[in-house]
């Protein structure tokens, strides 16, 4: 028999370069855990212990809004060792493997679009992006939740009725933001229905999205009372913002998308973004709606949710600014490569070759690419010394696991710790914890909203609290304490300051360990 040899493509090759890419962005810089993963952590950790879905054991306070990725961390670590699995690394892998996807089926949308090039641009773009790396190192579920979102894409476009109702469920369980691409592909996939018979929803495809949904709110609803996560009303009590914070942080993000601020004048970078990005995107979107109908929802994708939270204005976390990167850097690749081709084709008789065009949106993608390369660090100035991107800083984690060490000998399952950020000093620490903000401790709720003279920041810690709530000890930032709490004489009598770790992070004069005399 004739022997067969494989080979390599241009096309066999760009799946092979966007996983390898994927991957290695994530796992050479190993994990850099955020504080609010380490809040997943605990849950999980507890779930393992047997103590139940609880962040303090007897306390069923639903305090997470993913609880999906919780529940996956706690079946992986079931199967890593239980309660004293390595939560961070087994989350680093399933977030790498997430994006490797999500730049995956960036590349197979193109296709379907007519705009591959573009799409594997998107990919490639999604692999190295600071706002994609930084938190799938960082521990959180936002790699999976943008994963599911653009399967759930991919899947409607390519007519997978039931995998999209399984896969838009399942991101709704991961975050419930999530609404903000489901609600109009919903009704999209509705309006195609009525209009072709052939494209009505069917019950199995309904009962497919609906059954773990439904099984999470009646599970929530017994055991929480609430299947609404208890953080999402303590975010918006605990902090003070100003009314157009949010969209001004925002617009920000999305007229720099590929941080061209680090290569040029800020100002100048952002005044190309305000035309540059946008105009790019909306002749992206024109294109693709006109080659496939079904991208008409995650085209509007990025501006509804733009909408959406600079009108409900809450404390932009960096984290909140990943989801829509995908599909903008999508848009703008594909208005890139439409501009690209109708300008080498003016000059042709016809269409240029496929490798001269591929040549050219190589040429004039490479400094958006670059752009993203250059937040990276090769060196890290603190925590692992693995090239990383300079946005994934880890210091305040660092001060928190140092108090941590400092604080853990001297406490047990019966001792309360109250702190403003819990993930590190709930992770490594047996205390129950005080949430000063509220997201694990209801009876924080009645604290807030503060008066606005005890703000030196955007969060404060209330002062009856502590007076109320009587913790053992107290770890807080400064800052969080300097107008109101450190002034109260009632504070200062009932608790001595034993340690003071330096930093000026938030503008504040160090960590301030306290206990209780």
């Amino acid at each position: 028999m004739p022997r067969t040899t494989s080979k390599l493509t241009p096309r066999t090759l760009i799946p092979i370069a966007l996983i390898l890419l994927a991957l290695g962005a994530r796992l050479i810089p190993g994990p850099r855990t955020i504080d609010d993963a380490f809040i997943t952590f605990r849950y999980a950790r507890n779930i393992l212990a047997g103590e139940g879905f609880v962040f303090n054991p007897g306390q069923r306070v639903m305090g997470t809004t993913t609880e999906l990725y919780t529940l996956l961390m706690t079946g992986l670590g079931a199967l890593a060792g239980g309660p004293q699995a390595d939560l961070p690394w087994i989350a680093l892998v399933v977030n790498a493997l997430a994006d490797a996807g999500t730049a995956l089926l960036l590349w197979q949308i193109g296709k379907r679009a007519g705009f591959e090039l573009a799409g594997a641009a998107a990919g490639l773009a999604w692999g190295v992006a600071p706002y994609s790396v930084t938190f799938a190192i960082g521990g959180l579920e936002t790699s999976l939740y943008v994963f599911l979102l653009t399967l759930t894409v991919w899947a409607h476009i390519t007519h997978r009725g039931r995998l999209t109702a399984l896969a838009a469920a399942l991101s709704l369980l991961t975050r419930p933001d999530a609404l903000i691409l489901l609600g109009p592909l919903a009704l999209d996939w509705l309006i195609r229905g009525f209009r072709n018979k052939a494209e009505r929803v069917r019950m199995s495809e309904i009962l497919i999205a609906a059954l773990p949904l439904l099984a999470w709110l009646i599970f929530a609803t017994l055991y929480f009372g609430s299947p609404i996560p208890h953080s999402v009303q303590a975010k918006l009590g605990a902090y003070r913002l100003g009314s157009v914070e949010g969209l001004v942080r925002l617009l920000q993000h999305y007229t720099t998308p590929f941080h061209w601020q680090n290569l040029m004048h800020s100002a100048a970078a952002v005044s190309l973004g305000v035309l540059l990005f946008p105009f790019l995107s909306f002749v992206g979107i024109y294109r693709s709606v006109r080659a496939e109908s079904r991208l008409a929802t995650w085209a509007v994708y990025p501006w509804l949710y733009l909408i959406v939270f600079a009108a409900a204005n809450p404390l932009i976390f960096r984290w909140y600014l990943t989801p829509p990167l995908p599909a903008y850097f999508f848009f703008i690749f594909v208005g890139l490569e439409d501009v690209l081709t109708r300008l080498s084709t003016a000059r042709r008789a016809g269409p240029a070759p496929v490798w001269l065009r591929s040549l050219l949106m190589a040429a004039l993608c490479a400094p958006m690419l670059v752009g993203l390369l250059s937040e990276w660090r090769l060196r890290p100035d603190h925590g692992p010394l693995r090239p990383a991107p300079d946005m994934a800083f880890i210091q305040l984690e660092l001060l928190y696991r140092q108090a941590a060490e400092q604080t853990a000998p001297r406490l047990n399952g019966q001792s309360v710790l109250a702190a403003g950020d819990v993930g590190v000093l709930g992770f490594y620490t047996p205390a129950r914890i005080l949430d000063l903000v509220g997201l694990n401790s209801p009876e924080a709720l009645q604290y807030y909203p503060l008066d606005e003279k005890y703000y030196a920041i955007n969060y404060a810690v209330a002062p009856e609290m502590i007076l109320d709530q009587q913790p053992d000890a107290l770890v807080i930032l400064e800052v969080y304490g300097r107008l109101g709490l450190l002034r109260d004489e009632r504070f200062t009598a009932g608790y001595r300051l034993e340690q003071t770790l330096p930093t000026d992070i938030y503008g504040s004069k160090g960590m301030l360990i306290y206990w209780k005399k």
